[in-house]
């Protein structure tokens, strides 16, 4: 693009993780998670900054030298919600705000760049990233969100169903994987805000069906490279062979 949009990334973390409590702060070869994720951050340069969006003054005080931390409510629903607040207090002079997961410590900066390159469309108001499956078994795997996009690239819709199902069993056709990661225009996100979840959202806890569902354009960009989410202990154990 011409004129480069101006960004920054906000990291909400949670320290009260249903299957994994105290994850952000949990040793990953020497640095904590969530110390990982913002130096992943750094070295997407984002020119407004990088905030980490928590409810626990743990994870507050483990950072205070390291980046700018907020506290936020411990009553959201989603971790944009967090952002959207943090946001607020942050009145960042920005186009573009990314939302990094806490628990995305292997995310490149190509990925981010990629995501900002969305926004080429100025329809676009919300970009995220999929990727094509190769194993069969992921197709059926709920815990495993796939996404269907339009011919320019936008999400018609996510689902932890296998979207699209194939009728005929001779039809050839590819299915896609959602990677978590979201970069909003500012006024997107302080859209998103005011809007309370919807009944798709609800149905599939997939809090981007309440964007769908409120006429917001999702422009979804393809990656070749799934960075590993850490969601259990398990995972914890098998990242560090990524470092």
């Amino acid at each position: 693009m011409s004129n480069p949009l101006r960004f920054g990334i906000i990291i909400p973390a949670r320290f009260a993780s249903t299957r994994f409590p105290g994850k952000p702060l949990q040793d990953l070869g020497g640095k904590t998670l969530i110390e990982r994720v913002v130096d992943a951050a750094k070295l997407a340069n984002p020119q407004a900054g990088i905030a980490v969006a928590t409810d626990d003054i743990r994870i507050a005080e483990h950072l205070a030298d390291k980046c700018r931390v907020l506290m936020t409510k411990n009553t959201h629903p989603s971790g944009t919600d967090r952002c959207a607040e943090a946001f607020e207090q942050l009145q960042w002079d920005c186009d573009v705000v990314v939302n990094l997961q806490g628990d995305e410590p292997f995310i490149q900066a190509d990925q981010v760049a990629l995501l900002l390159s969305a926004f080429e469309d100025s329809n676009i108001d919300i970009a995220t990233l999929k990727i094509a499956i190769k194993d069969s078994e992921d197709i059926a795997d709920p815990n495993i969100v796939k996404v269907v996009c339009d011919k320019n690239d936008k999400a018609l819709y996510f689902s932890r169903a296998s979207i699209p199902f194939k009728r005929s069993i001779t039809n050839e056709v590819q299915h896609f994987r959602h990677i978590g990661m979201y970069a909003f225009r500012c006024t997107a996100l302080q859209n998103i805000a005011s809007l309370k979840p919807s009944m798709l959202e609800i149905t599939e806890l997939l809090e981007q069906l309440r964007w769908l569902e409120n006429g917001l354009s999702i422009g979804v960009k393809e990656t070749h490279w799934a960075s590993p989410a850490i969601d259990t202990p398990e995972d914890l154990a098998k990242a560090l062979k990524f470092l």
